[in-house]
C-alpha cells in the first residue's frame, strides 16, 4: 500500500505566460486588441524578425504554429501573424507580482520557473478554507487583479499537483488525489507523464507500455533493467509518488546567464570557433549549475571584424544544465548562422531558466548519469583548486583559454509591486 501522506500541494501555472503578459501590458497601455484573441506569437527582436517562437496564441495554434519553430516558418503558415518581441523585464514583474500574491496564502511558496509556482497549503485550511474552494478564489483573484489566467492543480505532492494542472487548460482548477490517480492519470498517453520525453516514450512503447497506467503496473525491476535508475523514478511518478518538499526561496530570479569574449585574433575557421564556443559554454554551464538551474533556451551571438552583430537562438526540447548538451546546441547554432566572415567576438547565453530539482535526476538520455557525474566532479575540482586545475585536452596548445573568462553576465530581477508593471 502506497503512503501518499496528508500534504496538500498546489501548482500554479500561467496560461501562455509570455503572450498573456504582453497582452495584458498592451491592454493596460490602451490597446484595443488583445493579443490572446488574434494570431500572434512572442519571438524575435525589435530590430528584425529573426528568431524563434517562444509563445503562441490559441488562434495562432490553429494555423499550425508551434513553439520553437523559426519565425519565418510561422509567418509562412500564417501571413497575418503578429510578432511581438519578448520583454523579459516585463515578464519578471508579472512573475514577481504573482509570487507575492501567492505568499498571502502560505509561507511556503516555491518559484519553479518564471511562470510556475508551488504552494504548500498543508495546514492552511483552518485559515483560508478547503483547498479546491481556495484554489478557485486564488485563480479568480489573479485574473481580476493581475489580468491573466492560470491553471491550478491540487494533489498530495508536487508531481500530482503539476499533472493535475495540465489536465485541461486554460483558467481551470483540477485535482489528482491518490484515489483519483487510476481514473485521471492512468488512461493518459505515457508521453503525458512529467519528464517522459521523446526518447523515453519511444523505449516505453517498444516495451508495449502505452499509457501511464501501463507504466504504473509494470514490474519495476523490468524498468530498471531497461532504463536504469530513471526507470524506477518514472514508475514512482506513474504511481503518484513524489516526496520532494516545496522549497522556499528569496523573491529573486536569474533571467539569464551569459559569457562573451573578444578574441585577440580573427576567427576564420570552424575548428577554432568551436573551441571558443566550448570555452564559453564551460563557464556558462558551471555557473548555471551553481544556481541549481537548467536552461530551455540557448543563444549564440557573433560580431564580425566589421562590427556587424547578429544572433540565433534554439529552444531545447528538454531543459538541461549539462555542458556537452549546451555546447551541442551552441555549435549547431553557430554552424547554421555563420556567414564565413572574420569574427572578433563570440557570445553564449542561456535563458528561460527553471529549477533543476526534477531535471537532474529525471531526464533519460544516453549516459545522462555519467554526464552529470562528470560535470559535478569537474565543478568540485575547479571550485577547490582553481578553474585551470582540470581542462579538456582539445585546449592544449590551441591558443584558446580552457575556460573563457570573457565578459560574464547574469541578469537578475528583484521583487516589484504590481503598480510598477504599468511603467515601461
Amino acid at each position: 500500500m502506497i503512503d501518499y501522506g496528508n500534504r496538500t500541494i498546489m501548482h500554479i501555472d500561467v496560461n501562455s505566460a509570455f503572450l498573456s503578459w504582453s497582452a495584458v501590458y498592451e491592454l493596460q497601455r490602451g490597446s484595443k486588441v488583445d493579443l490572446r484573441e488574434i494570431p500572434s506569437v512572442i519571438g524575435g527582436s525589435k530590430e528584425d524578425r529573426k528568431g524563434i517562437v517562444l509563445a503562441k496564441s490559441t488562434p495562432a495554434k490553429k494555423y499550425g504554429v508551434q513553439t520553437g519553430e523559426a519565425l519565418w516558418e510561422a509567418k509562412r503558415k500564417c501571413p497575418e501573424l503578429i510578432i511581438v518581441p519578448p520583454n523579459f523585464n516585463l515578464y519578471t514583474k508579472y512573475s514577481n507580482a504573482l509570487y507575492e500574491l501567492l505568499h498571502e496564502y502560505s509561507p511556503k511558496v516555491q518559484r519553479f520557473s518564471i511562470d510556475e509556482c508551488f504552494i504548500d497549503y498543508t495546514g492552511m485550511e483552518k485559515n483560508y478554507g478547503k483547498p479546491v474552494e481556495m484554489a478557485y478564489k486564488i485563480k479568480d483573484r489573479i485574473k481580476n487583479e493581475l489580468g491573466f489566467t492560470v491553471n491550478i492543480g491540487i494533489g498530495r505532492n508536487k508531481l500530482t499537483a503539476k499533472m493535475a494542472g495540465d489536465l485541461k487548460k486554460p483558467d481551470m482548477v483540477h485535482t489528482i488525489y491518490p484515489e483519483e490517480i487510476p481514473q485521471k492519470m492512468w488512461p493518459l498517453d505515457v508521453k503525458k507523464l512529467f519528464m517522459v520525453g521523446r526518447k523515453t516514450e519511444k523505449k516505453l512503447k517498444e516495451m508495449n507500455i502505452i499509457t501511464i497506467g501501463d507504466l504504473a503496473n509494470t514490474d519495476v525491476g523490468i524498468l530498471t533493467n531497461k532504463l536504469k535508475s530513471f526507470g524506477k523514478l518514472i514508475w514512482e511518478y506513474a504511481n503518484g509518488i513524489d516526496n520532494s518538499p516545496v522549497q522556499t526561496q528569496e523573491n529573486i530570479i536569474t533571467k539569464s546567464i551569459g559569457n562573451s569574449t573578444t578574441t585577440k585574433f580573427d576567427v576564420e575557421d570552424y575548428i577554432t570557433a568551436h573551441k571558443v564556443l566550448l570555452a564559453l559554454v564551460e563557464s556558462v554551464a558551471q555557473r548555471l549549475r551553481a544556481t541549481n538551474s537548467c536552461c530551455r533556451l540557448v543563444t549564440v551571438e557573433l560580431k564580425s571584424s566589421e562590427f556587424l552583430s547578429y544572433s540565433h537562438q534554439k529552444k531545447l526540447f528538454t531543459p538541461t544544465n549539462i555542458t556537452c548538451e549546451i555546447y551541442k546546441a551552441a555549435k549547431e547554432l553557430f554552424d547554421e548562422m555563420w556567414k564565413k566572415e572574420k569574427i572578433r567576438q563570440i557570445g553564449v547565453r542561456v535563458s528561460d531558466l527553471c529549477s533543476d530539482e526534477f531535471i537532474q535526476t529525471s531526464i533519460y538520455d544516453n549516459d545522462i548519469d555519467k554526464k552529470q557525474a562528470l560535470d559535478k566532479t569537474i565543478d568540485d575540482i575547479r571550485n577547490r583548486y582553481g578553474k585551470s586545475s582540470v581542462f579538456r585536452a582539445v585546449f592544449v596548445d590551441s591558443g584558446v583559454p580552457e575556460i573563457e573568462s570573457g565578459t560574464e553576465t547574469e541578469d537578475y530581477s528583484t521583487a516589484n509591486q504590481l503598480s510598477q508593471i504599468k511603467s515601461k
